[in-house]
């Protein structure tokens, strides 16, 4: 799956309609090798190239996080709003205007499947659908698959879609109303639940595909890194990005272990844990011992979850993400990307995804690292900016959009000093520290 363009509006901090674009730009880098290592390529039948990654910048509570959301939420909605009522529920609307505050949000993306551009959204509050379109171009023209409009789905390609065909044909002839789903679940979703919904299910599993994750981690992640050692090749990539990444861990296995293995300084966290369940995996990661001669012919063995840095453990958790994301092409979304690492570190896992070697991957993070904020690493149509107005409403916009930026300017230069907005505008901290008490 290859991401064209993600739109979202009405959500969260976001009042209008806002769109992250991972399409290139027609514009020309400081050096050309990095015009021809950031972009996928489309056929020869494509008129579009894609980005390789995205950058999005912005202060503290300027909406960055909610674009990540937004993308969740739509993902989350498409895969489980058939057997799950409640799921309509993560839309929260931008409450700080009486225009928006009772309207749907709306998603939408346009995507690459199979060779064939596809563009499917739809308009929905926390309780109903009230609209929902799936458009695809296999030939030279864009044709309407079906537009739905609250529950009546009032256009269908039978021909391209005849999946949707067949269920409607499934109806009651004399039914006035072609009320065949609840008005909480979306018609692709319903399709996608028959045997001959094979387009259906075909595209929810791209959208499925996406890996979503926060730079922060989480258990899931740590649990999905621990089982992945557990694979050969798996195992082999994640050793070597720890040790690339200057880590100084020789191995790492998983063992089990009940409550009663538990050592007696063990975390008070992690023995609850223990207490829901009798067995479970022990990571332990082996470092090289070195005796008086700085020599090493022995090894030193740690609980990972207990000794290891909280960077040494996102590094780890992240890097069973970055294999399968770079092996199987597929997009990878990371919020607080930064976070726990040194810059020199995000800079690499940058240009990894940057390279020539990465065929079809597509990574989009929000970070506060302006290292990155360099013409020698990244094309300005992939620099984002997020910013709040004085009315609240949070606003995407590229670097690509700003009109006389040199291939050769600072980007961050530019940006720490404001050029491009997107920076806190922070008060005098000094009046925070008081000589003596106020009177």
């Amino acid at each position: 799956m290859r991401i064209q363009e993600f739109s979202f509006g009405n959500f969260k901090s976001f009042k209008d309609i806002q769109t992250l674009n991972l399409s290139s730009a027609k514009i020309k880098s400081k050096y050309s090798e990095i015009d021809e290592n950031n972009v996928i390529q489309g056929s020869n039948n494509d008129q579009i190239s894609f980005l390789k990654s995205k950058a999005i910048y912005g202060a503290n509570a300027s909406g960055k996080s909610n674009i990540i959301k937004a993308l969740v939420s739509f993902i989350r909605i498409v895969r489980t709003s058939v057997k799950d009522e409640k799921v309509l529920n993560y839309i929260d609307s931008f409450r700080l205007s009486t225009e928006t505050e009772d309207e749907p949000s709306f998603f939408q993306i346009i995507f690459w499947h199979k060779n064939i551009k596809y563009r499917y959204g739809f308009e929905a509050d926390d309780e109903n659908i009230y609209a929902e379109w799936l458009y695809a171009k296999p030939n030279d023209r864009e044709l309407p698959y079906f537009i739905r409009d609250n529950q009546e789905i009032i256009e269908l390609d039978k021909t391209n879609y005849s999946e949707g065909n067949k269920l409607m044909s499934l109806l009651d002839e004399d039914s006035e109303e072609n009320d065949i789903f609840r008005n909480n679940s979306l018609f692709l979703s319903t399709l996608a639940t028959f045997g001959f919904g094979k387009l259906s299910k075909q595209l929810i599993q791209s959208f499925a595909s996406i890996f979503i994750i926060s730079g922060l981690g989480h258990q899931g992640m740590y649990k999905y890194a621990g089982d992945a050692i557990g694979n050969e090749n798996k195992k082999k990539y994640i050793l070597d990005f720890l040790k690339y990444g200057d880590i100084g861990i020789e191995d790492v296995n998983a063992i089990e272990i009940s409550s009663d293995d538990l050592p007696e300084d063990a975390d008070e966290e992690i023995k609850r844990d223990f207490d829901k369940k009798k067995k479970r995996k022990l990571l332990i990661s082996t470092r090289k011992k070195y005796n008086e001669n700085l020599e090493s012919n022995d090894n030193e063995s740690f609980s990972f979850g207990m000794h290891e840095s909280e960077g040494t453990q996102k590094l780890f958790e992240l890097s069973p993400f970055i294999y399968e994301a770079l092996k199987e092409n597929r997009p990878i979304i990371i919020d607080e990307f930064d976070a726990r690492f040194h810059p020199l570190l995000t800079k690499k896992i940058l240009e990894l995804f940057n390279s020539k070697e990465n065929t079809g991957s597509q990574l989009i993070f929000t970070t506060h690292d302006t290292n990155l904020l360099s013409s020698d690493l990244l094309r300005r149509d992939q620099i984002e900016f997020v910013e709040k107005d004085k009315y609240g409403a949070s606003h995407l916009y590229s670097l690509v959009q700003f009109k006389g930026i040199r291939n050769t300017a600072s980007f961050e230069k530019d940006y720490i000093q404001g050029k491009y907005g997107a920076i806190p505008f922070l008060g005098d901290f000094s009046k925070l520290i008081n000589t003596e008490d106020d009177a």
